[in-house]
């Protein structure tokens, strides 16, 4: 009696043949997790080795001569507590703008039933590839008196018309139009159906979008350094910057600056570069792998067609 159980030699050949993909996939997977995590570690063991080493280019998987004064250096700045402080509120703040304002815009651009919608969508679309530019956002800013004001950083910089579309995307295809038909039976209205039915179907896109603008404006700094003028109203980003410039200065630069501050960023000059790297990043990274699920929903949600 022939053997249930024997294999051909084809199947034996495709079982050897996915095998030998799956390595050469795996391989492949790893140099790039190796490409990607190096730079990562060389930063952070950079910034516990001492600076002759770093210079000497003794450095490389582990700490030589390991120390903490480019940290001590670093969170002893007067502002860092202050700029932490900020960038928290107009991370929440610029969020809670940016987020109702890109619902607001979205849902109605979704129904199918606004009369121009698709006019408006382009509208919309035209000022992902042309603005005004630096120099007219700028004088707008100064005409509405934000420059220099907390506000700048909320209101300026709130609606992202890429997360718009993303959003848009997710009204279309998960909030069935027989929903809509069914609650206007109901005598439900357009604004009571938007704040009931369609915002609470749609919480994982708007999970995502709060994500996208949380991390927008924790990583940015250069509207801060546009539109913010006075020291105590810094983001964490730009107090770092000023850390890195500190400790980058030349000596006809250097007056006017607490002595002992310079002392210790001029003594540790290189571990200060990469302290600063990993101070700034390191919030982010400490909440991405609770949240990468969020980004990568958020991915297959803007690669919707209508």
């Amino acid at each position: 009696m022939r053997n249930r159980n024997f294999l051909p030699a084809r199947s034996l050949k495709s079982m050897s043949g996915d095998m030998s993909f799956h390595i050469v996939c795996f391989l492949i997977l790893f140099l790039a997790f190796v490409v990607v995590l190096y730079p990562l570690l060389y930063t952070v063991v950079c910034s516990f080795s001492a600076t002759e080493a770093i210079i000497q280019g003794r450095v490389f998987l582990w700490p030589v001569d390991p120390s903490v004064g480019a940290y001590q250096a670093v969170f002893n700045h007067g502002l860092l507590r202050s700029g932490f402080l900020n960038s928290l509120f107009y991370v929440v703040g610029g969020t809670a703008v940016g987020v109702t304002l890109v619902l607001l815009a979205a849902y109605p651009l979704s129904r199918r039933d606004l009369p121009d919608r698709k006019l408006f969508t382009v509208f919309f679309v035209i000022t992902m590839f042309f603005s005004g530019g630096l120099i007219p956002s700028y004088i707008l800013m100064s005409k509405l008196h934000l420059v220099g004001s907390r506000w700048a950083l909320i209101i300026g910089v709130g609606f992202s018309c890429y997360n718009m579309i993303i959003v848009k995307s997710y009204f279309q295809n998960s909030v069935p139009a027989g929903l809509l038909d069914a609650a206007h039976i109901d005598g439900c209205r357009d604004l009571q159906f938007f704040l009931k039915i369609a915002l609470p179907l749609s919480t994982p896109v708007i999970a995502v979008i709060v994500l996208f603008n949380s991390v927008s404006i924790w990583n940015g700094y250069f509207s801060g350094m546009l539109y913010l003028t006075k020291p105590a109203t810094f983001n964490f980003q730009m107090i770092l910057r000023d850390i890195l410039f500190v400790a980058q200065m030349s000596p006809e630069m250097m007056e006017g600056i607490d002595p002992r501050l310079l002392a210790n960023l001029q003594s540790l000059m290189q571990q200060v570069r990469y302290a600063v790297l990993v101070v700034g990043a390191m919030p982010m990274m400490i909440l991405y792998p609770f949240i990468q699920k969020y980004f990568i929903r958020g991915m297959m949600i803007g690669s919707l067609k209508e």
